[in-house]
């Protein structure tokens, strides 16, 4: 279930009539506070699980229901539909570490505003208001789901310990389809975290539980935090650039850059880019991927590292003397990666070796950013999770903006045994802004 690359295609198809229904959680209390600027009741944190490679997906447990039950959903950014395996019947459902979600006369009506989110760009027609509201997505790598939008309960916890319980509205797929070379084990489904309306994050913020923020750090280690609402926003030392008023289908888009490798310019300009957790690694461009193939082989000329062209981990893989343990061992025979955005002054994004190559299993050391042509993205760049690591990315929707720093995530703060933030040192709740740069500057 998890996507090498999450960038979405949608496909909406109208199916059979089911007659349902369901109300929204009242939640003024809350709302009245985030209101008012109590940030202490304003963020939601998850544990982040998995890592680039060998898993190739980062998960958290989402609990459903009621009684709630536990679910392991992909986080993506790059596409705004939550949805998770159902019994509906099930046509077609994969290996996965939990049973399917079986939907209780809680389904989505077509009339409903969400229904003609999930449905566009298609035309959005109901034949009868009591119509169910069905769905169809199609990802980059060929993965897709096909399904109905269903509304139930989702137990949250806020960095505090209050809980709240919103209803929210996701997909019930009831046929998965994963692109050929993946193997399981699956997750449950993808936790959508775009920019339509179907995205959890948008339909909380509506709710008024939480701030229209979305934040996660994930560690070249493995794991890593999630969190939404603006709590643990740093007041200062984020760089930001403003989210592209040219919309690419619903998606992070910060607009152009410029390639540079080793601090020199690729003479690649104009290149689309898009964030994206989703997607497992880096995809750029046809022209870029070639540029950036050509510097770094310049660049490593004489280095003792050799093509393993045998290891068919990632398209581009180079061996030592001797098998590498970790990036540690090869990063200072790599030189760093640099997109420079062209419509905001001095705004850069800087991709170490550490966010650009894995250590295969073979132990030699392989290219992360890979052929975007090859995958049907035309000119978008996807800047996936292999390049996110040990970074806070900031996705401020209030605002209209997107931010990075370098964090070591690691050191985020923990949820301990009885699910509540364990902030030890590293964050406090006296209504003023935690400096996470601080409690988690790089070692």
């Amino acid at each position: 279930m998890h996507s090498t690359i999450s960038f979405i295609i949608p496909l909406i198809y109208l199916l059979t009539a089911f007659e349902g229904c369901y109300s929204d959680a009242n939640l003024p209390g809350i709302a009245q506070k985030l209101a008012s600027g109590d940030r202490a009741l304003s963020s939601i944190v998850f544990q982040v699980t998995g890592n680039v490679y060998p898993k190739g997906y980062y998960y958290v447990t989402v609990n459903i229901g009621d009684p709630p039950k536990p679910y392991w959903l992909d986080l993506d950014t790059g596409s705004d539909l939550t949805w998770l395996q159902c019994d509906a019947p099930c046509t077609k459902c994969l290996p996965a570490p939990h049973k399917l979600y079986k939907p209780n006369k809680n389904l989505v009506t077509c009339m409903d505003p969400l229904c003609a989110s999930v449905q566009w760009p298609e035309p959005h027609k109901c034949e009868s208001p009591n119509d169910q509201c069905d769905y169809e997505v199609q990802y980059a790598d060929y993965g897709s789901s096909l399904g109905l939008l269903v509304k139930d309960w989702f137990p949250l916890q806020y960095a505090n310990g209050t809980v709240v319980k919103p209803r929210l509205a996701f997909g019930c797929g009831y046929e998965q389809e994963v692109e050929a070379s993946m193997d399981p084990p699956y997750t449950d489904g993808i936790l959508g975290l775009g920019l339509g309306k179907a995205s959890i994050l948008r339909q909380l913020n509506e709710l008024g539980v939480t701030k229209n923020v979305v934040a996660h750090c994930l560690s070249a280690q493995g794991d890593g935090l999630l969190f939404f609402g603006d709590e643990f926003v740093p007041s200062s030392g984020v760089i930001w650039t403003p989210m592209s008023t040219t919309k690419i289908d619903k998606h992070y888009y910060l607009g152009t850059a410029e390639l540079y490798v080793g601090g020199k310019t690729s003479g690649v300009k104009g290149l689309p880019i898009v964030f994206d957790s989703g997607s497992t690694y880096t995809y750029f461009s046809a022209q870029a991927y070639k540029k950036l193939v050509s510097m770094i082989t310049n660049d490593i000329k004489g280095k003792k590292i050799y093509s393993a062209n045998e290891d068919k981990s990632l398209p581009i893989c180079w061996k030592g003397s001797k098998p590498f343990k970790s990036v540690q061992d090869v990063k200072n025979l790599f030189t760093p990666i640099m997109l420079s955005f062209e419509k905001s002054k001095n705004v850069r994004f800087q991709m170490d070796p550490e966010a650009y190559l894995i250590i295969s299993k073979y132990g030699n050391a392989c290219l992360g950013i890979l052929n975007g042509s090859e995958v049907d993205l035309e000119s978008v760049n996807l800047i996936g999770d292999i390049s996110f690591h040990d970074k806070l990315i900031v996705y401020d929707n209030e605002k209209q903006k997107i931010g990075w720093a370098p964090a070591n995530c690691n050191k985020f703060p923990i949820i301990n045994n009885d699910g509540v933030l364990d902030c030890g040192r590293y964050c406090k709740h006296d209504g003023s802004d935690p400096d996470i740069l601080q409690a988690y500057s790089v070692a």
